[in-house]
């Protein structure tokens, strides 16, 4: 099991990269969620196995078909994954607004 954190820059926000994200990530059997930042970045944290969660580090690279990417920088969590329950939407930080 592991864990990555990415942001992804780009063309990423209101082009239903978090919808297809989730949708992607329940495919390959990935827990964790998704969130855009408020400088029009999206973040998201997947969780699982090593080759799934891989797997969605390669798709955010491109994301959706209206996303333009740009960037995605990847953090390898360490310590014990949180074995988060299936993958959710989270809403845009409240302190970061």
């Amino acid at each position: 099991m592991v864990r990555k954190r990415v942001i992804v820059s780009g063309t990423v926000q209101g082009v239903f990269f978090r919808d297809t994200c989730r949708r992607e990530a329940l495919a390959h059997g990935v827990s964790g969620w998704v969130r855009n930042l408020p400088g029009g970045d999206v973040e998201a944290v997947f969780e699982g196995a090593e080759d799934a969660v891989a797997a969605m580090v390669r798709w955010a690279r491109t994301g959706p078909a209206a996303a333009e990417v740009r960037a995605v920088e990847v953090r390898e969590e360490t310590g014990t994954p949180q074995d988060l329950p299936g993958f959710e939407v989270r809403p845009t930080p409240r302190d970061a607004i």
